[in-house]
This record gives C-alpha cells, structure tokens and sequence, in this order.
C-alpha cells in the first residue's frame, strides 16, 4: 500500500525532527485530525469514510467541536472492528467486489492483513499526493520533499481559517500541494511567514462563482521548481488519481536533472540573462500531457519535448514563422505585438535548446553551427536571380522539406553547384555530417536547421 509506505517514510522524519516518539495513530489523533478534519472546511474529502458520512441536517461547516470529535471516535471503532475497504483506508478496494473494475486497483485474492498502524499510515501518507494538472497525482517517497509538504499542510489550514479569504475552498490538499511544493522550492531561503498575496502571486488562485479555488500545477513547472531545490538526480514518483473512479499509472523515475540541464544549456546558447528573464514563459513551453510522459517510460528530457514541436517533426514541409512585426500608429496595438513577437522568440530559443539537448553525439559542436549553416543558406537565397523562386524553393522545399537523408544530401548537391566557392567547404562538412547521422538525429538536426533559417530569415530584414 503506497499510501501508507509515503506515511511511514514521513512520520520517521518527523519524529526525528522534532524529537518525537509517535506512532501512527497518536500522530493522527494530535497533528493529522486536528488540522486535516477539526474546523468547518475539511482539507480533504474522502468519501464514504466516517469523517464525511453525515446525520441527517448535518453539514460539515455547522458541525460542532463534539461532532467532529464524535466523527473520529467512529473511525476508530471502525478499525478496532477490522473495517479496511476504500473508505477506511487510502488506496484501499472497494467493499464490493461489483465495484472492484472501476474503483479500485490491484486486488488480490490473496490474504493479506492490514494492521491499524498500517490504515492510519495510509492516512498519513494520503495527505501528501502532489495534484498536477491532467487529473493525477504523485507520491514521491522522499522524507525532506514530504517535510515541506508538511510545512504547507499548516499554511493552507492557516489561510482556510483566515477570515478575511473565507470564501477558499477546502478539500484541495493534493493541488495544494503541487503549488505549495513549486513555491517552497523557488522561494524558500525568503519564506518566513507566507502572506497570501505573495503565495498567490506565484501560484494561480481563480475564483469561480464567488468562490477562490487554488489551480493545477502543470508536472513540468514542478519538476522545474524542484530542480532549483534538490540536487538529486531523479526521484521516484507514482503517479495515480484516486476518487470516483481510481487510475493507476505507476512507478516511474522523474528525472529532476533533465530540468538542470535544459536551464543550463538555454543558458549557453542566449546568456544568463534571457535564461533568467525567459524562464517563466520556456518553463511552461516544456512537457507533454502527463499521461503521455508516462508512456515514455521515464519522465525526464523525451517527456518534456516542447508540446506543439511536434508538428514541425511530423509535417517537415510546415513553414515557421518568425518575422518582425509589423508597427503602426497606434500604442496599444504595438504593444501587443512586441509581447507577441517575444513569445515568439522564447519559443524559439526553447525549441532549439530542447532539440539540441535531444541530439545524441556533439552537442558543444552543434552550439552554433546550425545558425552559421543558416546564414550561408541565407547568403545563397539572395544571391539567386531577383524575384525568382528556385532558390527559395530549393531551401524551403528540396532541402527543409524533405522527409529523408538522401532528399536533403540530394537538395545540397545541387546547391553546391552554385554557391560561392568560400562557403563550398561548410556545405560539403554538412553533407558529410548528415551521411553519417542516425535518422532520429537527422529529424532533429533538421527541424532545428528550419528554426535558425527562419531566424536567420528574421535578422535579413
């Protein structure tokens, strides 16, 4: 049971935190309860379990003290009985076995006894699923991560409690999470005492019907907040949603360093200035669905692929567009179009960091080669007869166009039939260089031969 080894793994450092000898159910009774389920807003709902199950006219923000107590005292006269389905313990399979196909996961017929320490763990561990956007969540099994998530457990109840934000809403604990989690991570050395304000300015919290909601952080925001914060390679996650109907993805090994390297190689390429200006706009460039970063495997630098790069990899003859905008006269106008164009440019530059971090064999060589490439295209395009389409066609089509290796060596043959004889010796290096590259470095290199040429196209002008 998942949820109750994350409960073990953080009730350990808690105790050795704070110097502390509980167990699983004094821990529950004295810090899990009390801030969890002993105020009108609840920070999780589990459903069916005692804490939710209500009398007739009871509401949970019109309970009292003694009913909530009185709530508690029933669950655990429900696991003194030995009561373990899903309502009892997180993770746990439904109690009936009808219900078993949609709402519960890995049962078995084999006998296998849960203990009380064991139910109370999985509530522990429960509290600590890391929402993230797509409808799934992630237990990492990491005791300092979990110490942080446990440092946000008591902000969120603080802020619930707070009157003047009364209409936010309970019941998020795993989306706050996700968010709690990315905003420790990138501001912790300055966190002394969390204001609103400031947490909400870096986190998303939208109000719906008069009522504040915190939003989903995406996967790859986070992973690239917890790069900032721990230096490990990778953590394992496993990723699952559990609810009305329960999914479970896995186990799978979220590679934290692909996130350092990417910084770091956006850094190389544009300087350490546009890699900290543009981050907070190349940071959400990265990723793709959740579900898909799974597929791959490893959730690191294939699943963080740019999400709209791919119809450049499928559809080689797709233009790209990255030409100067136009201004006029009106402020407001230009404005919006210079905001735009930077998008445009970031975009850019998070493509050719992402593609070049894919290239599998001399990514220091290839830093700038592309551009010079690029440029000599471009040199050899305007040296063409004015206002006549064969070399444009011959770079755009023949050369960027094409689909394979023999397609693009044939387009350069006939382009060094005509360049100058200064640049028929870089040409003739990239004719050899693509005879010699794999077909999947080939696309790569290609794609990003189609980005520098539009840049290239863009500085022309």
């Amino acid at each position: 049971m998942i949820a109750a080894v994350i409960g073990r793994t953080f009730l350990q450092a808690y105790n050795t935190h704070y110097r502390k000898d509980y167990d699983a159910k004094t821990f529950f009774d004295q810090v899990f309860f009390p801030l969890f389920f002993d105020h009108p807003k609840y920070m999780q709902w589990v459903t069916n379990s005692p804490f939710v199950q209500m009398k007739k006219g009871q509401k949970v923000d019109k309970l009292t003290s003694d009913d909530r107590l009185e709530k508690l005292e029933d669950f655990h006269v429900k696991v003194q009985d030995g009561v373990r389905d899903a309502s009892m313990v997180i993770g746990g399979s439904a109690s009936e076995s009808k219900e078993f196909a949609s709402t519960s996961g890995q049962v078995t017929d084999l006998s296998m006894e849960m203990d009380s320490e064991e139910l109370y763990l999985s509530w522990i561990g429960g509290g600590f699923g890391v929402g993230v956007a797509g409808g799934l969540s992630i237990f990492f099994d990491h005791s300092d991560l979990l110490m942080a998530l446990f440092e946000g457990w008591q902000v969120y109840r603080q802020f619930l409690n707070h009157s003047s934000i009364s209409s936010l809403r309970g019941n998020q604990i795993n989306t706050w999470n996700g968010q709690w989690l990315s905003y420790y991570c990138r501001q912790y050395k300055e966190i002394k005492e969390v204001d609103f304000h400031q947490f909400s300015g870096h986190c998303r919290i939208v109000e719906k019907s008069g009522v504040l909601e915190v939003s989903t952080i995406q996967w790859n925001q986070l992973l690239f907040s917890m790069s900032k914060k721990w230096a490990t390679p990778m953590m394992m996650g496993y990723v699952y949603s559990l609810g009305q109907t329960n999914t479970t993805m896995g186990f799978y090994p979220f590679q934290i360093s692909a996130c350092r390297g990417l910084r770091k190689f956006y850094q190389t390429l544009f300087g350490e200035n546009h890699a900290i200006e543009d981050a907070a706009f190349y940071e959400t460039l990265y990723g793709l669905h959740i579900k898909r970063a799974c597929e791959k495997g490893a959730v690191g630098l294939v699943s963080l692929q740019p999400k709209d790069l791919d119809k450049y990899m499928k559809d080689r003859t797709k233009k790209v567009r990255l030409s100067r905008p136009k201004l006029g006269s009106d402020e407001e106008k230009n404005q919006k179009a210079l905001a735009k164009d930077r998008e445009n440019i970031i975009t850019y530059r998070a493509y050719k960091t992402w593609i070049l971090a894919m290239i599998t064999k001399n990514k220091e060589e290839m830093l700038d080669y592309t551009s010079s490439i690029a440029k000599c295209l471009m040199a050899y395009r305007d040296g063409g007869a004015k206002g006549s389409k064969k070399r444009p066609n011959q770079i755009e089509l023949d050369l960027l166009g094409t689909k394979s290796k023999k397609g693009f060596i044939m387009a350069l043959t006939d382009i060094l039939k005509e360049i100058n004889e200064e640049d028929q010796t870089l040409i003739k290096g990239l004719r050899d260089r693509v005879h010699l590259m794999g077909s999947e470095d080939f696309g790569y290199f290609q794609v990003l031969l189609k980005f520098d040429y539009a840049y290239a196209e863009r500085e022309n002008c």
